[in-house]
């Protein structure tokens, strides 16, 4: 699973500059005037459906503002919208090509998130422990993801929006992520840089299909690394600011994590 989120707009920019060829101060002042009401997300929550970049196989190298809940085109009407929104806030990257709300998406609407870490919950002795997921090297994460294009029927609006492609969890994630309500660990679906423009493009045919479904699989375990942070959710939340994926140690579960950060 991914729900919990960090998503710094700086991240966005290194991808726009690849093609646009800027300086920093240029395509900061750019971005700004394009997507001014997007804002930085320390920590943000699917199900508060918030506004981020992403790139899509349309545009591969203009962030494009979407919202997180994907509304298939089918849609009828906003009730049936907001039946789906918070089902599809990720999507099993194992049934993406058979699920009626993916399958279109899937083959010809595929995007990259650039996360500059996710958090997950730690169960331990009846209480959960966030845990920040993020490189070691602190570069952002591109992350695989399905978009749609909406149609509000009533107000005429066209509203982007995008779903993020989970898999199983690596050996990291299997000692983070043990929520007993589920069979196994999850893990948002991690491109490596050097195939990030392969998961945007086009399925013509078997072998192209095939190429796509090489690509979802759990992320490589050395390049990861991990530790507890803050609560996220409750009264002693820190909200939606930079110190919330600082680290805070806790001491109960300070000896099975020894290591950790040099997994």
């Amino acid at each position: 699973m991914c729900f919990d989120i960090k998503f710094v707009i700086a991240s966005q920019l290194k991808r726009e500059k690849r093609l646009q060829d800027m300086n920093p101060e240029a395509s900061n002042i750019e971005l700004g005037e394009k997507h001014a009401g997007i804002k930085d997300l320390y920590h943000a929550s699917a199900f508060t459906h918030p506004q981020i970049l992403i790139f899509t196989n349309r545009e591969p190298y203009k962030a494009t503002p979407s919202t997180w809940g994907l509304i298939p085109n089918w849609v009828k009407d906003n009730n049936q919208g907001l039946q789906l929104w918070n089902k599809t806030l990720n999507a099993r990257g194992e049934t993406i090509f058979e699920k009626p709300s993916f399958r279109f998406a899937a083959k010809n609407k595929r995007c990259l998130i650039y996360l500059d870490g996710f958090y997950e919950h730690h169960h331990y002795k009846g209480k959960t422990y966030p845990f920040f997921i993020y490189r070691k090297d602190k570069e952002p994460m591109p992350v695989a993801g399905l978009w749609s294009e909406w149609t509000d029927k009533e107000t005429g609006e066209l509203l982007n929006t995008f779903s993020i492609v989970t898999t199983n969890g690596n050996a990291l994630m299997g000692r983070i992520h043990n929520n007993p309500k589920l069979l196994e660990p999850r893990m948002p679906v991690i491109i490596p840089d050097e195939l990030r423009d392969a998961w945007l493009s086009p399925v013509r045919n078997e072998k192209d299909l095939a190429g796509i479904k090489h690509l979802i699989k759990p992320y490589q375990d050395n390049v990861l690394t991990a530790h507890t942070v803050q609560k996220l959710r409750g009264k002693n939340s820190l909200g939606n600011i930079p110190g919330v994926c600082d680290e805070l140690i806790y001491d109960e579960l300070a000896f099975d994590f020894i290591g950790l950060s040099n997994h």
